[in-house]
């Protein structure tokens, strides 16, 4: 297998994909059926599979060693920031401009992306970042995964997402009170601008926060943050534009007053219980888990002057709690989609991710699955992406050894190829 280089790579990764070329799988998962194929070779055209057919001779890309899988999906990331200390965090929002975070984004979306991940949903970016990303990669401007993204974040005053937690009143009456355009509504008529708002700026998904959040700087992780008629409003605004709407939540109350208004997914769901899952499975929800994000929180909680005395108790509180309420929703049936909320730790760590669900319970194949044919299906890309079959795109991933039996191979992806370009090899 020829070996490119850094310049080579970019080379390649700026091209189109017109050429037909062909890899050879030494085996290849098929996420559908659950078995390995046993020395294939996908044969690729435009970025696309062409046909899957038992290995005849020398492929373009020998991967003859490897364990060949569809290239995964994480539906919850923040690829516009990463945590950092509460001190460098100040820093940072008192001395960068966007275009500093744009510049520093651009190496977490090329690590989220040679970690095996070539297609992401991003979950809510303020000053258009995220959709700003999404059309550099597109363009191959930048090299990154395929991005479908929220936009900002919808949220309520003082609530989670509301970008004016936290500073000083004289901070807010220099810049104003935010309201639907940039993401906080007080009412339905509101809701529906903010709706709109994303729509004219570019925006794939709807993300709103129905409960309070770690994170932010506000004292409560867990209240309703969102009424009845908000939801309402939200919900027939966002189908009316052909949004789907995932719904960051804590909470069990703001929870299933997200569930009952029709989100299509429900993000973290931290304090998940009966009520919620029986209101998961009458109306189809997703559940995104997050794992990653609530144990790196809890580790972080810890260490006395990494997160602000706001924010610490509820990290404490929350982080812990969440791989076992992935155990629960999955045993009882829920219909779960990868998700890590990576930037809350660090990009490329996204992997991790498939180990903590096999530990709660998962079998390591339903855990490839949800990054795979789920993550597809809740993105409506079910007839493109999360498979590898003629008409999909030619997204591969490729490991050493068996997966399916030690999932933490996962974190060593070794060849990286998005729409037929091959990015880590």
């Amino acid at each position: 297998m020829k070996k490119l280089g850094a310049a080579s790579l970019l080379l390649v990764a700026g091209a189109a994909s017109a050429a037909t070329q062909t890899v050879d799988c030494g085996r290849l998962l098929d996420v559908k059926a659950g078995v390995w194929r046993e020395k294939v070779t996908v044969h690729i055209e435009n970025g696309s599979v062409k046909a899957i057919e038992p290995t005849k001779g020398k492929g373009d890309v020998d991967l003859s060693a490897m364990s060949c899988m569809p290239g995964f999906i994480d539906m919850h990331v923040h690829l516009t920031g990463q945590t950092q200390p509460q001190v460098e965090a100040l820093r940072g929002q008192l001395t960068l401009d966007a275009a500093d975070r744009a510049y520093d984004s651009v190496a977490f979306a090329e690590r989220t992306l040679k970690a095996g991940f070539t297609s992401v949903r991003d979950l809510g970016a303020s000053e258009g970042l995220n959709i700003a990303m999404k059309r550099a990669i597109n363009s191959g401007a930048i090299v990154g995964p395929r991005m479908f993204t929220g936009g900002k974040t919808i949220a309520t005053t003082g609530g989670h997402g509301d970008p004016s937690n936290g500073k000083s009143r004289e901070e807010r009456h220099v810049h104003g009170t935010p309201g639907p355009m940039e993401g906080v509504i007080n009412s339905a008529e509101e809701a529906r601008q903010a709706v709109r708002a994303r729509y004219q700026e570019g925006a794939d998904v709807i993300k709103i926060t129905a409960t309070g959040g770690v994170l932010s700087q506000a004292s409560s992780g867990m209240n309703s943050q969102f009424d009845d008629e908000e939801l309402k409003a939200l919900i027939a605004a966002a189908r009316d534009y052909g949004f789907k709407v995932a719904a960051h939540a804590h909470g069990t109350e703001g929870m299933k007053r997200a569930l009952k208004a029709g989100v299509d997914s429900i993000e973290h769901g931290t304090f998940m219980d009966d009520e919620c899952i029986a209101l998961f499975k009458k109306n189809g929800a997703w559940f995104v888990p997050t794992i990653s994000a609530g144990r790196y929180v809890a580790d972080k909680s810890r260490e006395p002057n990494y997160y602000s005395p706001l924010v610490r108790p509820k990290a404490a509180a929350i982080g812990p709690q969440i791989q076992g309420t992935f155990a629960r929703a999955y045993k009882a049936g829920v219909k779960i989609a990868f998700g890590t909320d990576a930037g809350v730790f660090p990009h490329g760590e996204n992997a991790k991710e498939f180990a903590y669900m096999v530990e709660a319970g998962m079998p390591a194949l339903e855990a490839i699955r949800s990054a795979t044919l789920n993550a597809a299906s809740l993105l409506g890309q079910s007839n493109r992406l999360g498979s590898l079959e003629a008409g999909y795109a030619a997204d591969i991933v490729a490991v050493a050894g068996d997966p399916l039996k030690d999932i933490t191979l996962l974190q060593k992806v070794g060849f990286v190829m998005k729409e037929g370009v091959v990015y880590k090899q």
